[in-house]
């Protein structure tokens, strides 16, 4: 079985966006997305699995993933819609 996945290269998804907000209050954190990724590489639904603790960060990741292109699961070579944690993590530097 072969998870689905937004590493490639070619895929060229977005870098995720920083809130504003988030960045001014110095919150930071990682966000564990699940995502249900279709037979097209789309995501047809996603949510909060592991949170950050905040909010914000939580919904623009969740927002960010749906945005995003996946090369889909493939089970036994055959490309299925499965589910997938995506991780997004927000650092400040």
């Amino acid at each position: 079985m072969q998870l689905p996945s937004s590493n490639a290269d070619y895929l060229q998804n977005p870098k995720a966006t920083y809130p504003a907000m988030s960045k001014r209050l110095g919150e930071q954190g990682k966000v564990i997305v699940r995502v249900l990724v279709g037979v097209d590489g789309l995501p047809k639904s996603a949510e909060v699995k592991k949170s950050s603790g905040f909010d914000r960060l939580d919904e623009a990741a969740v927002e960010y993933i749906l945005k995003c292109r996946f090369v889909p699961g493939k089970v036994n070579g055959v490309v299925q819609a499965m589910s997938y944690d995506a991780p997004v993590n927000y650092v400040l530097n």
